[in-house]
């Protein structure tokens, strides 16, 4: 993405700005002469490698780690183990994601041992947890930079600390209510972008770790939105996908409340921009203003991830999800009224604690009752530091696996019919990408989020095209361009 700012002509003699965005410029211009400098030593470019574990928030986060690096002067690897500063974007949501950063921090190491400009940075929702942290300071003195979720926008900054010190550089910062606008991001696609329109989460799901690592919700100020789609539009991106733990209620941090309802509203209006979608909706906060919007909009996309998590009220009140099984029903009848034609995709958990058979009979009859295209579904799994992993009755392996088969064949055989009844049509589908088995053919999805392939060439990427779908595969079709 163009930026604007002439890094060059900043003067770095002088004392760092203190307000923001102006003060990150200014340690990235005096990050580029480090660069520079460095290179003329080994008589080549430096170079970098993003690793992002993890949900959009956090790809759309090293969107924006990438965009400064550039800036600064680096020159993108893709293989983590060759790069000269190799950035782990993590997650925390599982344990297990842990274990995986750790695992390859091993292997990262020996690298370094190889490389001696290699310099390796951890930052996102894992640094977030104080344990994490004493680990990384006692058993991986080798890593060279390690901050948060809250001061991502720090990161030209600590990357000079580390760079003048020469010492591990840690910056956690346990929660904040600010939102820095107007830093340098590279997308990773030319047509289309994640955009964030609030940080953090209020909800305290018993099972969930995102509000202790991401802090209390703050929304970015609409103004700032709006202008980051249309420079976004005037760069070629026709669909924004709109960001937020819980995008529902977008709006009540500000000074002047503003609805996610009436976001979207304005975000309609900008010229250019095609396909409007977004995510994740809370059930509890889902209005009917925004129902009549989406029912409505002509570019917000016939799709809505709504995630259950259990169909059991019993369940769902020891999960402190806020809603019961009939307000959910209720909310998805609204919802097929308004619009027709939507596509429904959710989340499951299978084997909280406590959960009995009846109360996975009452998952299993939402599941038949809402029809979902799609469903992501999860074997529950301790999260150390959330009220649910010190509940009682944590359910067998045996148990948990056997009721997971039974959903996802439940799942399986819903979506195939519900999928299928696009058979025969004519769908407009944006082109994402040739597709990855056959070279011949282009990979798209449609409104409803369902992918497509068809025959095609690379000229096709990131345009509208009219698609006539001929044979249904389950969770994708084949087509032709008519």
């Amino acid at each position: 993405m163009n930026f604007n700012i002439d890094f060059d002509n900043i003067d770095i003699t002088e004392a760092e700005p203190v307000q923001e965005p102006e003060r990150q410029y200014y340690f990235i211009a005096k990050a580029r002469k480090y660069v520079k400098k460095i290179e003329e030593e080994i008589g080549r470019s430096l170079t970098f490698c993003v690793t992002t574990f993890g949900c959009q928030m956090n790809a759309r986060d090293s969107e924006k780690l990438t965009g400064i690096l550039e800036q600064i002067g680096y020159v993108e690897e893709p293989e983590e183990e060759k790069a000269d500063l190799v950035i782990y974007n993590t997650c925390t949501v599982r344990e297990n994601a842990n274990q995986r950063v750790y695992g390859r921090l091993g292997q990262l190491n020996r690298a370094k041992k190889k490389n001696p400009h290699m310099m390796i940075g951890l930052c996102g929702c894992m640094m977030q947890e104080p344990e994490v942290v004493e680990k990384l300071k006692k058993s991986y003195r080798f890593i060279d930079l390690v901050f948060g979720t809250h001061n991502i926008f720090k990161f030209a900054e600590l990357l000079v600390t580390r760079m003048e010190s020469e010492r591990m550089v840690i910056d956690i910062w346990k929660d904040t209510d600010k939102i820095v606008e107007d830093l340098p991001s590279e997308r990773k696609y030319s047509f289309k972008s994640g955009v964030n329109i609030m940080f953090g989460c209020n909800n305290f799901c018993s099972y969930c770790i995102v509000p202790y690592v991401r802090g209390r919700e703050r929304s970015r100020n609409p103004r700032d939105i709006i202008r980051e789609i249309e420079h976004l539009v005037a760069d070629g991106v026709v669909e924004v996908m709109l960001l937020g733990q819980n995008v529902n209620s977008y709006g009540k941090s500000l000074d002047e409340p503003m609805s996610f309802a009436q976001l979207l509203r304005e975000i309609e209006k900008i010229e250019g921009l095609e396909r409007i979608r977004f995510m994740t909706s809370h059930p509890k906060d889902l209005s009917d203003e925004l129902i009549e919007v989406m029912g409505e909009s002509k570019k917000i996309c016939k799709h809505l991830h709504l995630p259950v998590q259990a169909g059991s009220n019993r369940i769902l009140e020891k999960m402190n999800r806020r809603y019961t099984k009939e307000h959910y029903l209720e909310l998805v009848d609204k919802i097929r009224k308004a619009v027709p034609d939507i596509s429904l995709t959710t989340d499951i958990i299978v084997g909280f604690p406590g959960e009995t058979e009846e109360d996975f009979q009452e998952t299993l009859d939402v599941v038949r009752k809402v029809r979902y295209d799609s469903a992501f579904t999860f074997i529950y799994s301790k999260r150390t530091g959330t009220p649910a992993a010190v509940m009682e009755q944590q359910i067998s392996e045996e148990v948990v696996k056997d009721r997971f088969d039974r959903l996802l064949k439940e799942v399986h055989t819903i979506s195939e019919e519900v999928c299928g009844v696009y058979t025969d049509t004519i769908q407009n589908v944006l082109v994402e990408s040739i597709n990855d088995h056959d070279a011949s053919l282009v990979t798209g999805r449609m409104s409803n989020n369902l992918l497509v392939h068809f025959p095609g060439d690379k000229t096709l990427i990131g345009k509208l095209v009219d698609v006539k779908l001929h044979t249904c595969k389950g969770f994708y079709y084949l087509g032709e361009m008519v």
